[in-house]
């Protein structure tokens, strides 16, 4: 059953358990149907776990739910799953239909119908379509949900695929237009194409009718990099060309494709940036000394791209951070810039607009930012006009998308209703010390008359600059607020909500204030009498599965049940695993001495241990994930299993990073990972 070989550079003297990392074995597929069948039989004698998976599964597939849409040319587009169509129907209508209670849709894509005729467990994973024409695009699609995808041309006129279009073969990488009739391409292209990040490290210009080896090579990167890539601007009267090199997952070099010259974009290697109607945006993550000045991390910059080129550094600040203030991101109209701002992580949104003068910058008209709403401001048509999509929410309230057009009140055009009952409910924000003095904010939900401890939810991340904000969680008010239990998202540091500065003070080395900043927050629910150890529960995914994997070795006294999803366990191993290698930048190299001797201290598979009594545990994960390697899950269950621990285990055989396909898949996940906390952790 076991590999008796060296396998990436560890035997299996050293990992008796790397046999799990074979993805599609049969020793090791017959390991997770044997888990996966005791997990079933073990819920199958729960009374509520069925009713709650309908009602779940109910939920999901409802009609009322807001069909959001995008425009591309007259269209507005949208893809939908229901009970009819699991895997989905892409589809499309006109503005005046979609303001409707029942918009008329018109069907572009049924993925049932395409499975069924083809054999295949395809799931929809966009479309890039061709600008200005609107009649083409390059559709992805995805195997049981994996991250490779194959890509096929589609006629968006006839509604079916072109006959000797553009199609590529299943592969990590990106594809998009450079004209009417070619591409830049980076996929698997054969043997040495790709980077140890499994992400390709070649870029080629594939124009049609030519045979895809014989495309013209643009830019090869090294086998070190993460990725690779090119892409166009087609708008008319400002089509440019870009070639971009990551280096690592925050590090790029980019380049303006001109002819066959690539010029350096100057701009320094962390910053973000984007090219719209002759401006340059840019937006540093370090502190930016250039034309005599020093632009601040965090700040957004605007400056024209030829003025740019030619030399000039004078560059307009349009957000500049603050206390307690930064940026979540922005959104460019034709002549305006709408800028997200979180402000102690609460939303508010201000326009940017240039002029003869320079650039003003003033509130966005008609947005309330009051209270824990989360505000998502989106340009409907970036190079048409000035409207733009508002999405309000909060924990409690559903989401409701309105249109305007900038200086005009927003029209609503749908409400969500709501999906489960919040009376009594309230959302509150605390602050939590850690362990080195940083004050740590995070949510809370929870009954407003409530006075003795209840089952308590702790959900965080940590990681890779994404903020968790406020938003309405259908599932969770369903299966958790509304039988009474408290809700907790926390704000810990390696997320964005306070900048870049908030990110990179969990890097690497630092990785474990993350870890203390969740550790306090516990401590603070615990010490306000929110709720008990025993009656604790937390739950993350990916990069929020490696910090439950952390809690529980580290501070298992503080937690009665622990749901970690498709999670890095692994940190000797991570970088050799799929996508790994991609995350160094984040956690380190394992293959450095000095480096692995932090690491370890933050990889829970090596501190796992046969004396310690564990809270409860529940892994999950997917066979179809092909960005955090499903080993990581496997072995750790195997090891604590052998151990002696009772954790229990379930891998969905669909799904990618996501974990479920469709909406059946992900009702079940749901109701899996909430009837485990609500057994576990409701005290009598």
């Amino acid at each position: 059953m076991g590999v008796a070989v060296v396998l990436l550079g560890c035997s299996t003297a050293e990992d008796p358990y790397l046999w799990l990392e074979d993805v599609e074995g049969d020793d090791a597929l017959a390991w997770v149907e044997e888990r996966n069948a005791a997990t079933r039989a073990l819920f199958t004698a729960d009374s509520g776990f069925e009713t709650l998976e309908e009602r779940l599964l109910a939920m999901f597939d409802a009609d009322d739910r807001i069909p959001y849409v995008y425009k591309a040319g007259p269209w507005f587009y949208n893809f939908w799953q229901d009970e009819a169509n699991p895997r989905g129907l892409w589809r499309r209508t006109t503005l005046d239909e979609y303001r409707k209670d029942d918009p008329e849709w018109e069907i572009v894509l049924d993925l049932d119908a395409l499975g069924r005729e083809e054999g295949e467990n395809w799931v929809y994973s966009g479309a890039s379509i061709i600008v200005p024409g609107y009649d083409r695009c390059l559709v992805h699609l995805s195997r049981g949900g994996a991250d490779a995808t194959v890509v096929r041309e589609f006629d968006l006129v006839a509604k079916s695929f072109v006959e000797g279009g553009f199609v590529l073969p299943e592969s990590k990488g990106t594809v998009s237009w450079a004209g009417p009739d070619e591409v830049f391409v980076a996929r698997d292209f054969g043997p040495g194409s790709m980077t140890d990040s499994g992400y390709p490290r070649i870029v080629k210009l594939w124009q049609r009718d030519e045979p895809l080896d014989e495309a013209t090579t643009v830019f090869e990167g090294e086998v070190t990099d993460v990725s690779v890539g090119a892409y166009a601007e087609l708008s008319p009267g400002y089509e440019m060309q870009f070639v971009y090199r990551g280096r690592d997952f925050y590090n790029s070099d980019r380049y303006i494709r001109r002819g066959e010259e690539l010029i350096p974009l100057d701009i320094p290697s962390d910053a973000g940036y984007a090219v719209h109607r002759g401006w340059l945006y840019v937006t540093p993550r370090s502190d930016w000394a250039t034309g005599g000045r020093t632009y601040p991390t965090g700040s957004l910059l605007a400056v024209g791209v030829d003025d740019f080129l030619a030399g000039g550094r004078d560059l307009a600040v349009l957000f500049e951070p603050g206390e307690g203030t930064a940026l979540a991101e922005y959104s460019l109209t034709r002549n305006h810039v709408l800028i997200n701002i979180l402000d102690n992580v609460r939303n508010r949104i201000e326009v940017a607009t240039p002029g003869s003068n320079g650039w003003t910058v003033e509130p966005l008209a008609g947005v309330d930012a009051s209270g824990f709403h989360t505000v998502d401001a989106g340009a409907v048509d970036a190079d048409g006009d000035d409207r733009y999509f508002l999405d309000t929410t909060d924990f409690l309230t559903p989401p409701t998308l309105a249109l305007a057009a900038v200086g005009e009140d927003p029209d609503v055009l749908k409400r969500a209703p709501a999906k489960f009952d919040a009376e009594g409910l309230a959302i509150t924000q605390h602050w939590a010390t850690s362990a080195d003095g940083t004050r740590i904010p995070y949510f809370e939900v929870s009954r407003e008359d409530a006075t003795e401890p209840r089952p308590t939810l702790l959900y965080g991340y940590g990681g890779f600059r994404i903020s968790q904000v406020p938003r309405y969680s259908a599932g969770t008010g369903l299966a958790w607020l509304e039988r009474g239990g408290v809700y907790v998202v926390a704000n810990i540091r390696g997320g964005g909500e306070f900048g870049p500065d908030w990110h990179q003070a969990a890097l690497k080395a630092e990785r474990p204030r993350a870890y203390e900043d969740f550790i306090a927050v516990a401590e603070d629910l615990i010490r306000r009498g929110v709720t008990m150890p025993k009656q604790l529960g937390t739950m993350g995914g990916s990069n929020g599965g490696l910090l439950m994997g952390n809690m529980l070795t580290m501070r298992p006294d503080l937690f009665g049940a622990i749901v970690a999803q498709v999670p890095l366990f692994d940190m000797r191993r991570y970088h050799q695993l799929l996508a790994g290698a991609s995350w160094m930048a984040e956690y380190g190299d394992p293959d450095d001495p000095e480096e692995w001797a932090f690491i370890q201290g933050f990889s829970p598979y090596h501190n796992v241990s046969e004396e310690v009594d564990y809270p409860k545990l529940l892994v999950t994960t997917s066979t179809r994930d092909d960005r955090v390697h499903p080993g990581h899950a496997r072995k750790m269950v195997a090891r604590m299993q052998d151990m002696g621990h009772d954790v229990i285990y379930y891998e969905n055989v669909e799904g990618g990073h996501a974990g479920a396909a469709d909406n059946s898949q992900r009702a079940y996940m749901w109701t899996l990972a909430f009837r485990f906390l609500w057994e576990s952790l409701a005290v009598n």
